[in-house]
């Protein structure tokens, strides 16, 4: 059971990380300070530091924990899932539902994965890969003949096309659309 000063802190931290996704999407990382981003969580820049070893951190932390969250829940809808089938639906829901709500940290995603550090960028991509590998698993117990290529070739262009939603303006009223035309690309 979390302290009141442990909750504090976690939601103060959780803030940062909210103001820093949509400061950054909007300006992009190298045109907000340490000062925009604690006035934008209600904190004085130097108090980013309680939290973040800098900027550069707020960044790392936002990217890295947006991909171990897409891992980590992508392998319990597919360890809860009765098939292959209701897997790739509810894998499809999932990142949807990822897109929706998180489109300012794929516009930062984007936009300014470069920024990070080597070491930093390398972990995002080793995530990233371990997420696509978990789709092509399960694509595979649908069509075991495809080759992995093709596999990979597929999730890839469903991210993309889910993942360009944040970037059309209107993503709340496109869940459904996106959800059928995923599905029809990942079986095609």
């Amino acid at each position: 059971m979390p302290t009141l000063r442990s909750q504090a802190k976690a939601d103060r931290r959780e803030a940062l990380l909210d103001a820093a996704a949509s400061l950054f999407a909007g300006r992009g990382f190298t045109r907000v300070s340490l000062e925009d981003l604690g006035a934008a969580a209600g904190v004085s820049g130097p108090a980013v530091y309680r939290h973040f070893d800098g900027k550069q951190a707020v960044l790392a932390a936002m990217l890295v924990d947006a991909s171990a969250n897409l891992c980590t829940g992508a392998q319990t809808v597919i360890e809860s899932a009765p098939s292959a089938r209701v897997a790739l639906e509810s894998l499809v829901q999932f990142h949807v539902d990822f897109a929706l709500t998180n489109a300012n940290v794929i516009r930062v995603q984007d936009r300014d994965l470069n920024s990070l550090t080597d070491e930093d960028r390398h972990t995002v991509r080793a995530l990233q890969r371990s997420y696509v590998e978990l789709w092509v698993a399960t694509l595979a117990r649908l069509t075991p003949d495809a080759s992995t290529t093709e596999l990979r070739t597929r999730a890839h262009a469903t991210f993309g096309l889910i993942n360009s939603t944040p970037h059309s303006g209107r993503a709340g009223a496109t869940r459904a659309v996106l959800e059928r035309m995923a599905l029809a690309a990942l079986t095609a």
